[in-house]
This record gives structure tokens, C-alpha cells and sequence, in this order.
């Protein structure tokens, strides 16, 4: 059963916590691998140059908008293909991420994490933005 008193509670620390991750990984791709270090190992992958802009964009500015609450439900799951992508960049690299170029586990647990945000909402402290809740309705 469901405890309707603490699952808003729950919901905000799912939320922040994957917002936060977010970030993280769009600042280690901005500043330890550079812009052009990323759009390389893209490449290398086989994957387009504009894929790995619109990777860092959708993690740096996904992840504000989870932290902050916004339209959640709509950006957990813009950020799934980025989070299906890198299980399946990782997924010849063996089950555990702390092997050698990272497993898939964390990534695909990253994905169901965020299912489970689209799921449940924005949950308590969440910034309100009118204008996004008139377009967005029950999804914002």
C-alpha cells in the first residue's frame, strides 16, 4: 500500500537525486571530456556529432528541470533514449558498471528510475510555471 502522506516526499527525492545525476554526467562530459571529446567518442561509436550535443543538452537541461520540478513527467521521459543509448553503448562491456568502459546495469537501472518519475510526478516542492502547466496539462 501506498503511504499517501510520504509518496510526494518519495517522488521529490527520486526526482532531485536523478536530476542531480543528470547534471553530474553532463558536466563530466562539458568539462573532464570536453564538447569535442564527446562529439569524437560519439563518432567513434558511429553515432552522429549532433547526437552527442543533444546528449549534454538533454542532461544538463533535464537535469535542471527535474531538480526544479519542471513538467516532470514530460522530461523523464525525453531523457529515456539517452539513458536506453548508453545501456546500449555499455552493453558489451559485461553487466557491472565498475568494469572495465562500464556495464550496463547502472544505466539500465537510471532508465527504470526514471520511468518510475514519469510515473509518479513532480511529488512535493515542485516549481509551478503556469505557462508550462496550460500546455502540458496533467503532464506538466
Amino acid at each position: 500500500m501506498i503511504d499517501q502522506k510520504t509518496a510526494p516526499y518519495a517522488a521529490t527525492v527520486l526526482r532531485i537525486a536523478t536530476g542531480i545525476m543528470f547534471i553530474a554526467h553532463g558536466l563530466t562530459k562539458v568539462l573532464v571530456f570536453t564538447v569535442p571529446g564527446t562529439v569524437g567518442y560519439f563518432e567513434s561509436l558511429g553515432l552522429p556529432a549532433i547526437v552527442a550535443y543533444l546528449t549534454i543538452l538533454a542532461e544538463l537541461a533535464g537535469g535542471t528541470a527535474l531538480i526544479l520540478g519542471v513538467a516532470t513527467r514530460v522530461i523523464s521521459l525525453a531523457v529515456l533514449p539517452v539513458l536506453l543509448g548508453a545501456v546500449w553503448v555499455h552493453s558489451g562491456n559485461g553487466w557491472m558498471f565498475s568494469g572495465a568502459g562500464g556495464g550496463w546495469e547502472f544505466p539500465l537501472f537510471w532508465a527504470v528510475a526514471q520511468g518510475a518519475v514519469a510515473l509518479l510526478g513532480s511529488g512535493a516542492y515542485a516549481l509551478k510555471l503556469p505557462v508550462v502547466e496550460k500546455v502540458l496539462g496533467q503532464y506538466a
